[in-house]
């Protein structure tokens, strides 16, 4: 075999460089590239995607806790001051729910939060006590009472599921009108008043004319005569009325004669 034959050279074995890696040039110059060599690139679509998302969600928390409104509900959601509180009970197989104590600014959520929790079903009883608070929340419970087939009756629910008779005032009447039936209990009592807003930056009388057009559309909704809104207008102090009155407002639709209760 000549001397100058390459086969008379010793084998050269690959090996995997270990130091740092340098790109060789391909035709042009340019650096070409490496076999067995991907690059790891993260879509540009999705971080643009997830600083849009990102953006979103910080203007909507922005929006919500920069009105008053908004620092109230999260405040009470958190920290609640309503003093709300629940029971729920059973009388001759109607299922009842009992709630009682001041609507804040996050009642509507806590009370929607209860009727899932219990698996309220349609036709079922809620009994309302309440000295009233706030106006919008008091008309979502309204219309989640609606939605949900549910009547309403004034009263709190014993420990022996007996009913105690009590009183809703104010906005708790908002809430009481969102009943399919408007039960009235002898002993209870339902109180309404002028609606004052407080709502700075804004002309008070517009304000309340606003408001009273609100509790007008939602009332006529509920199937409630507009005379309530009249004998709303009428006092800034609670008016207490009479059945008779509820009556002929179409506020109490049914009597409680098979509920037991017990008298005040």
């Amino acid at each position: 075999m000549p001397a100058n034959d390459p086969r008379n050279e010793p084998v050269q074995h690959f090996q995997r460089p270990t130091g740092p890696l340098i790109a060789r040039r391909g035709p042009t110059g340019l650096p070409g590239r490496v076999p067995g060599l991907r690059r790891s690139r993260r879509p540009l679509w999705s971080v643009i995607v997830f600083l849009l998302l990102i953006s979103g969600v910080g203007i909507r928390a922005y929006r919500d806790l920069s009105r008053p409104e908004g620092w109230a509900y999260w405040k009470e959601y958190y920290a609640p001051s309503s003093t709300m509180s629940a029971r729920s009970g059973d009388l001759h197989g109607q299922r009842i729910l009992s709630i009682g104590g001041r609507i804040g600014a996050s009642s509507a959520s806590w009370f929607r939060d209860r009727l899932d929790e219990i698996k309220i079903p349609a036709g079922s009883l809620v009994l309302l006590s309440s000295p009233g608070g706030d106006l919008n929340q008091a008309m979502i419970m309204g219309e989640l009472i609606r939605a949900r087939g549910l009547d309403t009756a004034v009263g709190i629910l014993d420990a022996s599921d007996r009913i105690i008779p009590s009183y809703c005032a104010s906005a708790c009447v908002l809430a009481y009108a969102g009943g399919k039936a408007r039960i009235g209990i002898e002993g209870s009592e339902l109180g309404v008043h002028r609606f004052v807003t407080t709502t700075s930056g804004q002309d008070p009388v517009a304000e309340t004319r606003r408001t009273a057009g609100a509790i007008l559309g939602y009332m006529t909704k509920m199937g409630v005569s507009p005379a309530i809104v009249e004998a709303m207008s009428e006092t800034r102090d609670v008016h207490w009325l009479s059945t008779e009155n509820a009556v002929d407002m179409h506020l109490i639709t049914a009597r409680a004669e098979t509920l037991p209760t017990i008298p005040r």
